[in-house]
């Protein structure tokens, strides 16, 4: 069972992350509600905040996520950030959201 990613996994991610201008973040590193297991999240969140702060463009998508940055205590420096995770990516995927054509509709 993985519950979070390790040193080498924050490593790599770091220096993947520091190569964009655009995150789009839809769900944790690991169980980060459980201190043991939170340092992956926690470094993650961290370095989106450090990158947002440089004018990337951090997309926080999904309960999870936003009650990690909120937790970390780096919500406020994102970009955008929606509890609508998995809606998020089907709407980035093209797919048509019913919602969407409601209001579209109105």
């Amino acid at each position: 069972m993985g519950l979070d990613i390790g040193p080498d996994s924050i490593k790599t991610f770091n220096e993947a992350l520091d190569t964009t201008q655009t995150v789009i973040w839809n769900g944790p590193m690991g169980v980060f509600e459980m201190e043991k297991f939170a340092a992956g999240t926690e470094a993650i969140a961290n370095k989106l905040a450090e990158l947002s702060e440089k004018g990337v463009t951090t997309i926080i998508g999904g309960g999870d996520s936003v009650a990690a940055v909120g937790k970390v205590g780096v919500a406020g420096v994102m970009s955008h950030i929606s509890t609508g995770g998995g809606a998020s990516l089907e709407l980035l995927e093209g797919k048509v959201l019913p919602g969407v054509i409601a209001l579209d509709e109105a």
